[in-house]
């Protein structure tokens, strides 16, 4: 039987519970009424109506599909039920014939309504409901490029260019596209009812407020751009009311969707990932500080000081090649340790805030950093001084680094070293099943490296394994580097770090509760500063991407070096919620933004990428108000006391019982007296 902890009039708090897993149950209840059926909860009901709703109306108000969009952003739209608006005033001569995909919008339209009446009477078939639209909304997209891409075989099949293709730009738009959310949230909405899937939906409740801040801040952006983005079209063409509002609607879509458009195509999700590489690293930095309840501003200068060190071993250590990958490496690492143990051991030391001193030492970073980079002779006490830094010549620019230094690019290490047919190894894909099959088939304490072994074992011998591959110019030509490989694997130290050792378990508790760490015999001063310098380390470690990568087109350190990716850390760790793997997709989300904002850019002249920006800081904003969501939302209490309370018992007579094996199994009782050596203090 499990220990029974006395009962008491304190609440449990969603931490603690979370810490010690304990289950509440009533001591004393009402005999149990026979269950009913399952039911959706009415949160649940409500939320799944509102998306059910607004997708009819959508069906309805906005453009069902796209055929074709010109260089300036005007298409031509497909209405719902039937009709074709044009905003380019030059309409292909022929459209493509996309009957089965209206059939599907009308199947889901049915199934809408299905959904529209289970929310309402919170029905136990709402899952149902909610699938048959979801499948209707897959099937109308694939139904409607299927369409699309027949009609460009077949003008390719009568010899015309494919730049002067016009469906190649066509794609689904608003209407499919809210159809296909409203069935994904009534599936769910539906299955919640269901003890498992609402096991399985309440591990996700950690997502709630990002997903939330994210969902709003793409309103307000949506709202911005309605408000600054005319309706593009052609003068020929005359607008109404009508056509303005489907204009509009498009152009949202257009905006959004270009945003999310380079994860579509393999050059661009490259080039996102070149975006993300920095702030995978500035992101970990963050929130490796945000554990451990401290504010890290100074990733900026931070990096900036280990772009300093990794150019100086770079340019001038005597090493053979693999050495000096590995001491530029460790000294962009210390480069940024160093100027993150500045604050953190005047934060331990006489408690100033290391919100200011991070600040304040950007500052310092920048001048030290222009100091080098200006001029390589300087007076010092009326005497000429040489630094050899910068390298000869007008632009303020270090010398370039020794050809052992300059880390590889990713397409060269797949195997795409030249446009046009290539060949794309497989070796990364066997090194990944050797891994996990050696990691989940071992239980015992060697698994690991023998995993990685086996790992780099096969991925050796199968490098030369693959499959051919049309390689384009940008994509052979693109910066993404081996930086990636080292910030995915600092999200893995980050994270057996932190939660696998004893030392990530010490940070955690001064980030939760300092004085009861200290109380526990952990220093807090100690681990303050060590928090403070890893999380430096990792910040320094987002040089290598600029300067060992050639991210700033040469090898070499420059004056251009965007040390605003500090910055943009602390929303990719908000984001993140301070977790690895939340940093890692947050920053892929972010940089794929940035790489879809040139397109939008480009193509409007009332939205450019400023756009991104705004995004970012409504996100922040949204994040810092926790959602707008109830605590009883994002921090419920249990669910047997839950029904305690609404069963009408009495809360003083609510025992506490502990899962047995838990850490709250082994605490000892507070109550009890505990001997404590003489000088130990305690009452």
């Amino acid at each position: 039987m499990p220990p029974v902890l006395p009962a008491c009039r304190a609440p449990v708090s969603g931490a603690t519970r979370s810490a010690y897993n304990v289950r509440v149950t009533a001591t004393s209840s009402p005999p149990a009424a026979p269950e009913a059926a399952p039911r959706p909860s009415p949160i649940a009901a409500r939320l799944s109506l509102a998306f059910a709703v607004v997708a009819v109306l959508g069906l309805f108000l906005f453009p069902y599909g796209t055929f074709t969009r010109n260089f300036n952003a005007a298409a031509t739209l497909q209405r719902f039920p039937a009709g074709v608006m044009d905003y380019t005033g030059f309409p292909p001569q022929s459209l493509p014939v996309v009957t089965a995909s209206l059939t599907a919008g009308w199947v889901g339209l049915v199934s809408l309504l299905l959904v529209v009446f289970a929310a309402v009477r919170r029905q136990g078939w709402l899952w149902v409901a909610g699938a048959v639209t979801l499948i209707s909304a897959v099937a109308g997209i694939a139904l409607w490029g299927g369409a699309l891409t027949g009609a460009t075989n077949a003008l390719l099949a009568q010899g015309v260019k494919p730049r002067r293709i016009p469906f190649t730009s066509g794609g689904a738009n608003l209407g499919l596209v809210l159809m296909l959310f409203a069935g994904l949230v009534s599936t769910f909405a539906g299955l919640s009812q269901f003890r498992p899937w609402w096991d399985r939906l309440n591990r996700l409740r950690g997502l709630l407020v990002p997903v939330v801040a994210l969902a709003l801040s793409i309103l307000v952006g949506a709202v911005v751009v309605l408000v600054v983005q005319r309706v593009p079209a052609d003068p020929s063409v005359k607008l109404n009311v009508m056509s303005t509002l489907m204009g509009k609607a498009d152009v949202v879509w257009f905006v959004f969707s270009s945003l999310f458009a380079p994860l579509s195509s393999l050059s661009g999700a490259v080039d996102s990932l070149k975006l993300a590489t920095p702030l995978i690293f500035t992101g970990l930095s963050v929130a490796f500080a945000f554990r451990a309840g401290l504010f890290n501003i100074g990733a900026s200068g931070q990096l900036t000081m280990g772009a300093i060190l990794a150019t100086l071993v770079g340019v001038y250590a005597p090493l053979p090649g693999p050495l000096l990958i590995v001491a530029c490496v460790l000294a962009a690492a210390a480069g940024g340790a160093v100027w993150g143990a500045i604050p953190g051991l005047l934060k331990a030391r006489f408690g100033s805030s290391e919100v200011i001193n991070t600040i304040m030492l950007n500052y310092i970073a920048s001048g030290i950093f222009v100091f080098l980079l200006g001029s390589n002779t300087y007076k010092f006490f009326g005497r000429d001084v040489t630094i050899p830094f910068k390298a000869d010549g007008s632009n303020p620019s270090s010398e370039l680094l020794q050809p052992g230094a300059q880390l590889p690019s990713i397409p060269a290490l797949l195997g795409l070293t030249q446009a046009g047919p290539g060949h794309l190894t497989l070796g990364p894909v066997f090194a990944l099943a050797a891994f996990l099959g050696v990691f989940y088939g071992l239980r015992n304490r060697w698994r690991v490296p023998l995993a990685v072994l086996a790992a780099v074992l096969l991925g050796a011998v199968t490098w030369r394994v693959g499959v051919p591959l049309n390689v384009g110019f940008d994509l052979v030509n693109n910066r993404l580097n081996a930086s990636l490989l080292i910030a995915l694997a600092a999200a893995v130290v980050f994270s057996v770090l932190m939660w696998r050792t004893a030392t990530g378990y010490a940070l955690r508790a001064v980030g939760l509760a300092p004085r009861a760490a200290e109380y526990g015999g952990i220093s807090v001063a100690r681990n303050t500063i060590l928090a403070m310098t890893l999380a430096g380390a990792f910040a320094g470690l987002a040089s290598t991407h600029y300067v060992m990568g050639g991210a700033l087109d040469e090898y070499r350190l420059k004056q251009n070096l965007p040390v605003n990716v500090g910055f943009d850390g602390i929303t990719v760790a908000l984001v993140g919620q301070s977790t690895p793997v939340g940093v890692v997709l947050s920053s892929v989300l972010f940089g794929t933004f940035d790489t879809g904002g040139v397109v939008v850019s480009q193509k409007l002249e009332g939205v450019n990428k400023d756009l991104v920006t705004v995004l970012k800081a409504l996100i922040v904003l949204f994040i810092a108000a926790g959602g707008f969501l109830s605590k009883r939302v994002t921090d419920p209490p249990p669910p047997s006391l839950v029904r305690a309370v609404d069963a009408g018992v009495n809360v003083d007579k609510v025992a506490v019982k502990v899962e047995p094996g838990t850490a709250a199994a082994v605490l000892p009782d507070v109550g009890e007296h505990v001997d404590r050596k003489p000088g130990q203090g305690g009452n």
